[in-house]
């Protein structure tokens, strides 16, 4: 983990040009498939496990040529450094000891892994035997999150959850043994039967395990899952009549955000909280290393299904062109002469600050090499992904940081004042010197979304830094759609892994 000697749980050093990579790996299988689960996992026989290694190898052996066929950086250091290894899922505990080695041994092949890099894995409670963490270890693992999501056995079962409490607490001991001390448990509030009691009980366990780090989604209720289409719908299968109201999960999230910060566990992001450590000490910032990066844009490579991607352009601002495109889908499948899905029609070399792409949703489309899709992002769509990444980040959004992060917006002055009532957030009379691809009307459209946000009680303002407050933080999804100017596809990877 990073080491910060800094007074304040928000404050992480930032440095755009010495950045190195983050790496993420998808493994989309697990023991049973949660009610609640909306990400691309399912159950598949074992016999899938090593045919989909195989290809995770291919991929992460081919990663180079295809970043040079989209003519982008590996890092904002254009080298292959990785300071950061999230291997998620699915339950990427699942897989047999040598795939795992395999897999981390392929990293290494590829990839110049920083001596202190945050090496996690995330694990089902009930999979973490003394054999698997022997493997971890040999794996150079040093984080672990739990995806325990309740304390209470009820309400873990209730959503297909195959633990008990009893297992949680005695694998935190075993891992502890091992040497891994650095987890993350991961709750969820809104599950069916949940009460106030039971919430505060679940919390509560959280906290005496002592466990550096915690992460606390709301129950998200849409399509891609099995008890979201079942509330969406009226019914009563997996348990939807459970469920609490939308108001008391609301109560639930806020509950848990006093209850943690009451125990040193501060909060540094929407739904993550990290433990704090002493003024002046060595001991380590326990934030995540890996998911900051998703957060700050910074630049990260992913493989497996449904695994995203943002890189830097080799030349800064120019984005791939067609025949870039053409060449890095030949890359990834192994031919010459397939074509290649972009998110448009046609991509034109134009000024870009980053590539995004993205590797199909579905495991056989996965397997059957079918093109990743490409973005290109822009500079103005680049400063909105800033608005609604940084912003669910508690040390909110510095706009000197931001104008000196966007070299095309040099002529704007980020450092005035900013004041709801009486100025201009971003200064829009400075604008009439902005380069063009950067609009007027987007600035205008930026300032004027922050000062509602103000008069709403969404945002808070320090000099010339603004955050969410804490109603903020709740209609989160609503203050950052008034960011948007332009329909801007963000493909983020895994932000917030279960």
């Amino acid at each position: 983990m990073q080491r910060v000697n800094s007074p304040s749980a928000d404050v992480v050093p930032y440095n755009k040009h010495s950045m190195p990579l983050g790496l993420y790996i998808s493994v989309p299988f697990c023991r049973t498939k949660c009610s609640y689960c909306n990400f691309a996992s399912d159950v598949f026989s074992k016999s899938a496990y090593e045919n989909y290694v195989a290809r995770l190898l291919e991929d992460i052996a081919n990663s180079r040529q295809l970043a040079s066929e989209l003519g982008c950086a590996l890092g904002f250091t254009h080298d292959d450094t990785a300071d950061s290894i999230y291997l998620g899922g699915g339950t990427p505990s699942i897989l047999d000891a040598s795939q795992l080695l395999r897999i981390f041994a392929g990293i290494r092949d590829q990839f110049t892994v920083t001596p202190d890099a945050e090496i996690t894995v995330e694990c089902a409670p009930g999979t973490l035997t003394p054999p698997l963490i022997e493997t971890l270890l040999q794996c150079g693992v040093n984080r672990v999150s739990l995806g325990v999501q309740s304390f209470v056995d009820q309400e873990a079962q209730s959503v297909g959850r195959l633990h008990k409490r009893s297992t949680v607490l005695e694998e935190i001991g075993r891992l502890r043994e091992a040497g891994i001390g650095n987890i993350n448990i991961d709750l969820i509030a809104g599950l069916p039967h949940q009460t106030n009691e039971s919430w505060a009980f679940s919390v509560s366990e959280t906290i005496a395990t002592g466990v550096p780090h915690v992460s606390v989604y709301m129950l998200e209720v849409d399509e891609d899952s099995r008890l979201g289409r079942e509330l969406m719908a009226g019914g009563a299968r997996y348990h939807a009549h459970f469920v609490p109201d939308d108001d008391a999960t609301a109560d639930f999230y806020q509950q848990a955000c006093q209850m943690l910060a009451a125990a040193g566990v501060a909060q540094y992001e929407i739904s993550n909280f990290a433990r704090v450590a002493p003024r002046n000490s060595e001991l380590q910032n326990n934030q995540s290393r890996h998911n900051l990066k998703y957060w700050t844009r910074q630049p990260y490579l992913g493989f497996g299904v449904d695994a995203h991607s943002m890189l830097e352009p080799l030349v800064w601002g120019r984005a791939p062109t067609p025949v870039q495109v053409e060449r890095s889908s030949a890359a990834a499948r192994g031919s010459s002469n397939l074509g290649f899905a972009i998110a448009a029609d046609g991509i034109e070399t134009d000024l870009h600050q980053a590539i995004r792409f993205a590797t199909p949703d579905s495991l056989d489309a996965y397997m059957n090499h079918e093109p990743h899709t490409v973005t290109p992002v822009s500079t103005q769509a680049a400063i909105e992904e800033s608005f609604f990444l940084g912003l669910r980040l508690n040390r909110g959004i510095d706009f000197e940081r931001l104008r000196t992060e966007n070299m095309p917006w040099e002529g704007h002055d980020f450092s005035r004042a900013i004041n709801a009532a009486e100025k201009t957030a971003l200064a829009p009379e400075a604008t009439c010197r902005q380069p063009q691809e950067v609009s007027c009307e987007a600035v205008a459209a930026w300032d004027s979304a922050i000062k509602q946000s103000m008069r709403d009680g969404l945002l808070e303002q320090e000099g010339t830094t603004v955050r969410l407050t804490a109603r903020g933080r709740l209609l989160s999804n609503e203050v950052f759609a008034r960011f948007l100017t332009e329909e801007t596809k963000v493909g983020t990877g895994h932000v917030n892994p279960r």
